[in-house]
This record gives C-alpha cells, sequence and structure tokens, in this order.
C-alpha cells in the first residue's frame, strides 16, 4: 500500500475537527432541527472529509446530510466544498425509474389513452413489402414510395372525407382512381402491417395463455382443432390458431391454439364413453350369511 492511499484513508485532523463548521452548512441547505446528531467523517482524498449528520426530516428515513470540507495545502482554514442529502444504507428509496414504454402493460389502456408506436417498432413494418408491393412497372409502383405512401394515404383520406362518393349510400368514400384507392385494392391502404418478428411475438403470447400446455387443455376431451365453436385465422397463423366462439368457454373470444382445450367442446356431449372394466366373476366383496340357529330343511 503506498503512502499516498495512506493518507487518502486517514481523514485530515483539521477538516476532522470541522464539525460545527459542516453542521452550520448542513443547517443552512436546510433549517434547524431536522440535522440530527453527527453520524462519521470520512476521508475523500488528501485534506478533504464529508461529515455526515442524521436527517430528521419526515418521510427520509436512514437519509444523511453529507458536506465536505476541505483545505489548501500547508493552510489552516478549513473551507467547505458542497453540502447534499444522500441515501443511507438502509435509507427509504424510490423505485428505479422505468420509461413509460417498458411501464405499460397489457389492460393499463382505457377509454381515451393513446398508445402511441415508434418509428422503428420491429412488430411493423411498411405495408408496400413484401407480397403486398405493386408490379414492378405499374404506375403504382412509380407514384407510390417508401416514403410517401403514409402522407398519400393520409390525404386522400382527408380529401375523401366529405365528397359526393363518400355519402353513406355510395359504394366507397375514397374516390377511384386515386393512389388511395389504388392502394386500397392492392392491400396497399395501410402504411405499416405485421411483420415476421411480430408475429412470432403475438404466437408465442397467445399460445402461452391458451396453449396445450395450459391446465385446461390437460384435463380437455379433445383439441379445439375438432370443435365445431372454432373460428380459424386468415394468412398464416390459420395452421396454428383460430377464434373461439363458445360464449361457455373460459376462451370466448380470445385466440387459441387449435391443441388447445375445454370442457366446452362441441362434440363433447355424443363422444362415446370412456371403457368401464367388466364386473369380476366372483365377488370377492360381498358378504356370505352364516345362520346361527337351524334352519328348515
Amino acid at each position: 500500500m503506498s503512502a499516498a492511499t495512506t493518507r487518502s484513508r486517514t481523514p485530515d485532523r483539521l477538516c476532522a475537527e470541522a464539525v460545527d463548521l459542516a453542521r452550520s452548512a448542513a443547517e443552512e441547505a436546510a433549517y434547524p432541527g431536522v440535522v440530527g446528531e453527527h453520524v462519521t467523517a470520512v476521508a475523500d482524498g488528501d485534506r478533504v472529509v464529508t461529515h455526515f449528520f442524521e436527517c430528521k426530516e419526515p418521510g427520509y428515513r436512514g437519509w444523511r446530510w453529507a458536506v465536505t470540507v476541505t483545505r489548501a495545502s500547508r493552510a489552516k482554514l478549513v473551507t467547505l466544498d458542497e453540502t447534499v442529502l444522500l441515501p443511507g444504507p438502509d435509507s427509504l428509496l424510490a423505485p428505479e425509474w422505468v420509461p413509460w414504454s417498458e411501464r405499460l402493460r397489457p389492460g393499463d389502456m382505457g377509454p381515451g389513452d393513446l398508445l402511441p408506436t415508434e418509428a422503428e417498432d420491429l412488430r411493423l413494418e411498411p405495408g408496400y413489402n413484401a407480397e403486398e408491393s405493386a408490379p414492378p412497372n405499374s404506375v403504382v409502383a412509380s407514384a407510390v414510395t417508401p416514403q410517401n405512401l403514409a402522407d398519400l394515404v393520409e390525404a386522400e383520406a382527408a380529401d375523401a372525407e366529405w365528397s359526393p362518393e363518400s355519402s353513406p349510400g355510395s359504394a366507397s368514400g375514397t374516390a377511384r382512381g386515386t393512389i388511395a384507392a389504388v392502394a386500397e385494392e392492392l392491400g396497399m391502404r395501410r402504411a405499416r402491417v405485421l411483420s415476421r418478428y411480430g408475429l412470432h411475438l403475438a404466437a408465442d403470447r397467445w399460445d402461452d395463455s391458451f396453449g396445450a400446455k395450459t391446465p385446461m387443455a390437460q384435463a380437455a376431451p379433445a383439441p379445439c382443432v375438432s370443435c365445431g365453436f372454432l373460428l380459424p385465422l386468415a394468412g398464416s397463423l390459420r395452421q396454428a390458431f383460430g377464434v373461439c366462439a363458445n360464449e361457455f368457454s373460459p376462451a370466448d373470444g380470445h385466440v387459441v391454439s387449435l391443441a388447445y382445450g375445454c370442457g366446452g367442446h362441441s362434440e363433447a356431449a355424443v363422444m362415446p364413453p370412456p371403457l368401464r372394466p367388466l364386473p369380476p366373476v366372483m365377488d370377492s366383496m360381498a358378504t356370505d350369511a352364516f345362520p346361527l340357529g337351524p334352519t328348515d330343511a
């Protein structure tokens, strides 16, 4: 251990004796009566000492006033460095701050609440990608670009908000031949659609809630794939999920796995009863009657 390290861990004598200076600084930062007893003095470096005082203010249990004092080399005058209120080892602390996007949980949204989606959300991808893109040599492909698709759709929707074609009796609310109308016919009305990553997240979440490993599915007479109340989904999810339409099922209105099941299966009443073992040839459980007196022959 070097001499410099030893000196830094040993509080300077003049700085350690400046308890009254440190207390007056703490009371000036707070007010008299809040600063409690002197707890300890810790050396922060050469001729730098921090004095700790108890905090008696309600709501700050275990907190301490920390007053740092110092002096110049070969000087006997101790000066004030800083005064702060710091938590102690057993102090009551507020929970660590978490961004709102991480604090939000399913079911927290209520009427009127808005949940903005980040522009780089991995669960979404532009609606003009993959199979929803227009042919390369078409007019729509040259007019609709990744940069202006969302703006074009919003502009066309605003223009078609009221027009003779958008009346209640009209067949369509968007003028035929516009960019928005052609994009809608090609399935490009939405600026963003669910990405493959978002699709996998949703599938895992639904399988955890209503999947084959749930206790309800383990005790079900048959899986949902053979139930008449199952409404299959469209697209690639059709092979694994559907929507339950049985009002008496715990999964009514929820997306369920085809391997899920419950007691409300449509064919549960007409299924053959389980096999019952045949009665024993010799009944060893019955009792035999033994008369105590003579019987008439």
